[in-house]
């Protein structure tokens, strides 16, 4: 990390000698039309990726927690994609499944309905790779099933013998309770969703995808230090996607006052 942040003040091309040029290369991220591009497509990953796989995880951890029959067998399938999401195997069967002969557009043909290549259009292709990441639900199901098991089953029952409906339960006594661990899976899908690369390497061909849809950060640093050899200038990426992440951890720990409630 020192060498970095000594690096993010250099012209380095990973070749020669790193030279000083002080705050050239974070000047230069004000002028970056490309980055500005990235931290988009990166904030509408994440602000619409995460809240769907949290409320997947959980509607899932509720049916779960029911008591149903052969309990650790669902919970090892729907974890397994948690453990493959990240992985390159995973993003090439994504890259078929989405493509112009996938499994997507075969099931859209029974209905009569022409499909498209929806990783090669502008307007889905980040899309497609929101649908894989809430599609790794498997590891905050876990955490939410763990945590729905600590809540006391007395509290049910005295809200079912005052009449309150399912919904009522959910919103004054599982929600209220549970939000320590929706607090926790928040933060931590959110460092998650930040630092994603693999899938957007992966689907886009490592080039940003169409019109820059799928540039995410994590893509645009690598290929200034990878591909164009401006260590220098990726290195203050890196940097400043540091800052980002600890930017919206300490506001999430700020807020988290105002609607996190622990048992004391």
């Amino acid at each position: 990390m020192v060498a970095s942040l000594y690096l993010s003040f250099t012209d380095y091309s990973l070749i020669g000698d790193a030279n000083w040029i002080g705050l050239e290369n974070y000047q230069r991220m004000l002028e970056d039309p490309r980055l500005l591009t990235s931290i988009g497509v990166t904030f509408r990953y994440v602000f619409i990726s995460v809240p769907l796989q949290l409320a997947m995880a959980l509607g899932l951890a509720m049916v779960l927690d029911r008591g149903v029959r052969g309990l650790p067998i669902y919970r090892s399938i729907f974890y397994l994609p948690s453990l493959l999401g990240g992985s390159v195997a995973i993003a090439i069967m994504w890259r078929q499944v989405f493509g112009t002969e996938g499994l997507v557009n075969q099931v859209l043909a029974i209905f009569g309905v022409q499909g498209q290549g929806w990783i090669s259009h502008p307007d889905y292709a980040l899309d497609t790779l929101i649908i894989l990441n809430v599609w790794t639900f498997g590891s905050p199901m876990v955490i939410f099933l763990a945590g729905l098991r600590q809540i006391p089953v007395m509290y049910y029952e005295a809200a079912r013998v005052d009449g309150a409906g399912p919904i009522r339960r959910f919103l004054n006594i599982t929600v209220p309770l549970l939000t320590p661990i929706i607090f926790f899976n928040l933060v931590l899908q959110i460092i998650n969703a930040f630092q994603a690369f693999t899938q957007a390497f992966i689907v886009s061909g490592g080039k940003g995808g169409p019109s820059d849809s799928t540039l995410f950060y994590t893509l645009y640093l690598y290929e200034r230090g990878f591909t164009a050899f401006d260590m220098g200038y990726a290195s203050a990426l890196a940097w400043l996607l540091l800052m980002i992440i600890g930017l919206f951890t300490a506001l999430n720990f700020f807020m988290s006052k105002l609607w996190v409630f622990y048992g004391d």
